[in-house]
């Protein structure tokens, strides 16, 4: 076989893989890809999100002290949330994260403490699965944290949603949520404007809630498009 022929082949290969791709993202990008909504910030916004978080008891969730989840069945998380401790598990590797002092987190490789740089990755992949994994579970809790501002935006057809923009914290700071409300203004889904995601404004349900023992309320599935996020071993203690 010569180059050239060889050269054919590979680029049909390569055409013959990709394109179905590219035309799905196509696709989907017209269908879901729109702009963050313009909303007004101010004592209306706060309202609407004091709402929101009081129909999840958002007092049972401060007085949790101790959660226990498994995100998508390979990482496993044991926050002791009050001393800002977690465990974190995948594979076979552990993380110990001190939240609030990152520098004593510590991490290990099949149950031995691992050092240097080796031990630097695996915190920071750690902490990586922790904001992400943990966001997906109490994420409506965290609309009035340090750097969020809060929007009131109102529909063409008067249905009030809640925009909040991280501007600090995190992986990923200055991510945008739409939170979509339904009656009693308990979340019912999302739409998503971050960086990591190449489609602006795609919405993700927040469904199959669940009240901890310590009474807080968390939501164990997520739909996004034709994929499902579970999260199961749910645990919280006050």
């Amino acid at each position: 076989m010569n180059l050239k022929k060889a050269i054919k082949i590979i680029a049909g290969i390569v055409i013959f893989i990709t394109l179905p791709s590219l035309l799905l993202f196509g696709s989907l990008y017209l269908k879901y890809n729109e702009d963050v909504p313009t909303g007004i910030q101010g004592p209306q916004a706060d309202a609407l999100a004091t709402r929101m978080i009081n129909s999840l008891d958002y007092e049972a969730y401060k007085n949790t002290s101790y959660l226990e989840w498994t995100f998508e069945g390979r990482h496993h998380f044991r926050w002791h949330k009050a001393e800002g401790l977690c465990t974190v598990y995948w594979k076979e590797f552990k993380a110990d994260l001190d939240l609030r002092n990152p520098e004593k987190s510590i991490a290990f490789a099949h149950n031995f403490k691992v050092q240097g740089n080796q031990a630097k990755k695996l915190i920071d992949k750690a902490t990586s699965y922790f904001n992400n994994d943990s966001f997906w579970l109490v994420a409506p809790y965290k609309v009035f944290d340090e750097g969020t501002e809060r929007r009131l935006v109102t529909s063409d057809t008067g249905e009030e949603s809640l925009l909040v923009t991280y501007t600090s914290g995190g992986s990923t700071p200055g991510d945008s949520y739409l939170w979509i409300l339904d009656q009693n203004h308990r979340p019912k889904s999302f739409k998503m404007w971050t960086s990591i995601l190449p489609i602006d404004g795609l919405e993700a349900s927040w469904e199959k809630w669940v009240v901890t023992e310590s009474g807080a309320n968390l939501s164990t599935f997520h739909k996004l498009l034709f994929l499902g996020i579970d999260i199961n071993d749910l645990k919280g203690i006050e």
